[in-house]
């Protein structure tokens, strides 16, 4: 027997306007819809529709981690500061970190993942290599400061996340279980009809190596991701590498010096030569925990501080400012030329590779030099991957230009590695009898952002269009007004849910058919049955809500058809 909804006493109201404060199309539709109501900036409360929906993607993730023989637990939200100071992300984290304090003074923080809490839990209840391999998940509710919380569902303060963990004796058995999460990512993610991508990605604060995100196409998304058109390469764009090749320099000539006053830019500074901004070359520099680092890219790229930050992490990376330029004479503010740069670690993008030549800044006001060539007259101290990748970038695996494209993320899994395990110094005693170092995967899911993810990819102009498998109801039976198909209606609802077919039925009174038609295809349940002008003969009518297909069929032919579904 399946639950037999009914509208006149659901708690659901819906909108005909757009919040007045909604950019994006699932914010929209979400609350027009009456699945959630909005009490603070990213703080969301998730009404009976909202509910059965985030219930419904909850039970698709537990049935497949649990396919894979993942067991279900639950940790606290409200966690001791002491376990993310040894692992130093009570520092990381940074204002993102909800902090508090009890009455005793003791610091606590709200959970935005959960790496240091598994590990010691683990720690406390598996003492032999006989215990493990093991995977853990739990699905909880999840908390980040964010400074600007936007986009409804998609990027709040407070969000749901199914984040689990697996723990291994040995690198191949992380490799498996890895392998295990992957393929169950692609089964979850095929259930709940979201259209994905898997590209390569960084870890980040959560640390470890090896790292694949799971991203929904989406004009609303806040992730850009590359996709080569040629070959299966995908990768988010802080992943993107460019290979190193150097060029025979030998032939260029020296170093000669320019006269070129009032060129502090890469721009004025190609007007006045006449040359492509790409024959230049770009010195920014930045502090590095306080230290000065130039950073080196061809003039007509720009530096990524994410990926350059990602590439430094822990460490702090900020701009300079005017003050860092007082006293030091090789720092001249516009002028900056690698070449003549003292103590100053020099960090370059591959493309500033050995042998190339550059137009680069002479270290004097209104002077650059040109036939620089790198490895010639400046070394690189450390060569990586840190410009704003571009639609058109070689793929790093064919060359074919790479397509840029908008995404949200929905899933992330990462090989943690070691990293908590020698925080914590979590050993099982191994084959040998001598203590193991145990090496962890982290593996997580956004459960309420694939409620947005799934309204963004599947909603049409009249509103949401729920995939069958997380719809709040299978079919949504009208009564289009009067008594007698009121009667039928609510008959052949009851008829459907005890055939197992999940209902919900507008059996308002005193509600229009077109605000009750409207309304059933803003709420976007796959199936909508009407109780029509029909009725009196025993004849319904069933639309496809995606398709807009019709057809007229008696209340047995309904039946069988929706119960075979």
């Amino acid at each position: 027997m399946a639950q037999v909804q009914r509208m006149s006493r659901l708690m659901v109201k819906t909108l005909r306007d757009d919040p007045a404060d909604a950019e994006t199309l699932s914010h929209k539709l979400l609350v027009r819809a009456g699945y959630v109501r909005r009490n603070s900036a990213g703080i969301w409360t998730w009404l009976p529709l909202g509910k059965k929906v985030l219930d419904n993607i909850s039970r698709v993730v537990r049935e497949e981690m649990d396919a894979i023989g993942a067991q279900e637990v639950l940790l606290p939200a409200l966690l001791p500061k002491e376990p993310y100071e040894a692992s130093a992300r009570w520092e990381e984290y940074g204002d993102l970190l909800f902090r508090l304090k009890d009455r005793k003074g003791a610091e606590y923080l709200l959970g935005p993942t959960h790496e240091e809490i598994f590990t010691l839990v683990v720690k406390d209840q598996v003492a032999s290599y006989k215990d493990l391999p093991v995977m853990l998940y739990q699905i909880q509710t999840k908390y980040r400061d964010e400074a600007r919380p936007r986009s409804g569902v998609l990027r709040g303060r407070e969000f749901q996340m199914k984040d689990s963990y697996s723990f291994d004796t040995t690198d191949e058995g992380l490799a498996e279980s890895y392998a295990l999460h992957r393929a169950a990512y692609q089964k979850i993610f095929a259930r709940l009809g979201l259209d994905y991508r898997i590209v390569s990605a960084v870890s980040g604060a959560m640390g470890g190596s090896a790292s694949e995100e799971f991203l929904a196409p989406a004009v609303a998304g806040e992730d850009t991701f590359v996709d080569c058109p040629s070959c299966d390469y995908a990768a988010n764009t802080e992943a993107v590498t460019f290979a190193l090749k150097p060029v025979d320099g030998s032939g260029v000539g020296p170093v000669e010096e320019l006269d070129t006053p009032d060129t502090p830019t890469i721009e004025t500074l190609a007007e006045h030569l006449g040359v492509p901004a790409s024959a230049t070359l770009k010195n920014l520099l930045v502090k590095v925990d306080g230290e000065i680092v130039a950073v080196g890219v061809p003039g007509n790229r720009e530096v990524d501080l994410g990926k350059l930050g990602e590439h430094l992490a822990p460490a702090v990376v900020e701009l300079v400012t005017a003050e860092d330029f007082e006293g030091r004479a090789d720092l001249v503010r516009g002028y900056v030329g690698p070449q003549g740069l003292e103590k100053v670690r020099y960090i370059a993008d591959p493309r500033v590779a050995p042998g190339t030549a550059w137009i680069t800044g002479a270290n004097k006001v209104n002077t650059h030099a040109k036939n620089v060539v790198a490895g010639r007259d400046f070394e690189v101290d450390d060569y990586l991957d840190v410009v704003v990748v571009e639609a058109g970038d070689p793929c790093p695996k064919c060359g074919t230009g790479l397509k840029l494209d908008r995404a949200i993320e929905i899933g992330h899994i990462f090989q943690l590695g070691r990293k908590y395990a020698d925080t914590f110094q979590l050993d099982v005693l191994g084959q040998q009898g001598k203590p193991v170092r145990v090496t962890m995967g982290s593996y997580g899911i956004g459960v309420s952002r694939a409620v947005a993810a799934l309204a963004e990819q599947s909603a049409d102009e009249q509103g949401l269009c729920w995939p069958k498998e997380i719809a709040p109801a299978d079919v949504h039976v009208v009564a289009a007004g009067k008594a007698l198909q009121t009667e039928l209606a609510l008959d052949v609802s009851e008829k459907l849910g005890a055939a197992g077919v999940r209902v919900l039925v507008d059996d308002r009174a005193g509600v229009s058919p077109g605000v009750k038609f409207t309304d059933a295809e803003l709420i976007g349940v796959p199936k909508i049955l009407v109780a029509g002008r029909r009725s009196a003969e025993g004849v319904l009518e069933l639309k496809d809500r995606r398709t807009g297909e019709r057809e007229e069929l008696t209340v047995d032919e309904a039946i069988a058809r929706l119960a075979a579904e």
